[in-house]
């Protein structure tokens, strides 16, 4: 892969990512990533999605899969999932990049219908593979774009369209192609998925979720759970404990304030749930990932490690690369993730 999408990345993360290491793009569903330790885990349901690896190592497990990739590669997530990711390898020397694409049914759709008819599928939603040449010189001139925003409106749709296009021509094709059927199951679980994601701290009617997805209510449950996983009503949970864990570090709201703005009626219920699903109680949680954080500042400040891309003398090693030094423990700590939230309410 050419090193100069690595370097448009690097400086556009440099210039504009957030507290988290994310920056995000005037286009639509693009945005980039830098990291400068290994990461906690990550809890996410994210939006179909393809994420190009510049330099570090992931992990990301959903079910019972576990997938480890690195620069040159891609991660595809092609349905409304639930995953448990790890940045792995990265330090201030050699920082995790990725830029990472949110996929467009529409677009996909359009393409499709002028493509020859592809294989059906194999595999999960989630899948690993190389990244193709020509995917990553589009993803770099959509970098270089960037930097001239006066030509976004003119040339910003046809390079996202021809993105998508150079992705259903290669290796993830056929697992992206099922997005753009525009009756498949795929599609009417998206409708009911869009309605969950937009309103899910309001109590939850599997009925309506049905007539939206044009299904009965028992065949929407088998379909929404064959694509997600998930239940709609553990699907909903999740999202809400993922919100409340993001309202807390973020904004800092107490717990009760955090459990009431997802939805929740009763704080224990709230913690208990929340400690099934990230392995210990919303206190300690937070006092845990705010440690981490402000240990990340101080490294990312050049305290314990030499600045970006300079090799200097002998460091010391930051207290998170020794936690995680082992790569069996980082993919038991993120496959014993995945499990919580396969294994929470079950019967729901």
């Amino acid at each position: 892969m050419d090193d100069t999408l690595l370097d448009a990345v690097r400086r556009h993360t440099t210039a504009h990512s957030d507290q988290n290491g994310i920056a995000r793009t005037p286009i639509a569903g693009l945005s980039a990533i830098r990291a400068t330790t290994p990461s906690e885990l990550q809890y996410a349901i994210n939006r179909p999605l393809v994420a190009l690896v510049l330099q570090g190592a992931k992990q990301v497990a959903m079910g019972n899969r576990t997938f480890d990739f690195g620069a040159g590669e891609s991660l595809l997530i092609a349905a409304d999932v639930p995953t448990v990711s790890q940045i792995t390898r990265a330090n201030a020397g050699a920082p995790y990049f990725s830029i990472v694409l949110e996929l467009d049914p529409a677009v996909i759709e359009e393409l499709a219908a002028d493509m020859e008819a592809a294989p059906v599928p194999d595999g999960g939603p989630v899948r690993v593979e190389p990244t193709e040449s020509e995917v990553a010189d589009t993803a770099l001139r959509l970098m270089r774009l960037l930097q001239r925003p006066s030509s976004l409106s003119v040339l910003e749709a046809q390079l996202v369209r021809e993105m998508h296009y150079w992705l259903l021509v290669g290796r993830h094709g056929a697992a992206i192609r099922s997005l753009g059927v525009a009756d498949s199951h795929a599609r009417r679980v998206a409708r009911a998925v869009a309605i969950i994601r937009s309103d899910f701290a309001r109590p939850l009617r599997v009925e309506q979720l049905a007539d939206a997805a044009g299904m009965s209510p028992s065949s929407f449950h088998e379909h929404f759970r064959a694509i997600t996983s998930l239940t709609p009503i553990q699907f909903q949970k999740q999202l809400r404990l993922i919100e409340a864990r993001r309202v807390m570090l973020a904004e800092g709201a107490s717990i009760s304030d955090a459990a009431y703005t997802v939805g929740y009626e009763s704080v224990p219920q709230f913690t208990r749930e929340y400690g099934r699903t990230f392995g210990r109680p919303p206190a300690r949680d937070i006092k845990a990932a705010n440690a981490k954080m402000k240990a990340t500042a101080i490294s990312s400040s050049g305290l314990l490690h030499e600045p970006d891309g300079e090799a200097g003398p002998m460091r010391e090693t930051s207290i998170f690369e020794r936690r995680d030094s082992s790569a069996e423990a980082q993919a038991s700590q993120v496959q014993t993730g995945c499990e919580r939230i396969n294994n929470t309410d079950k019967g729901a």
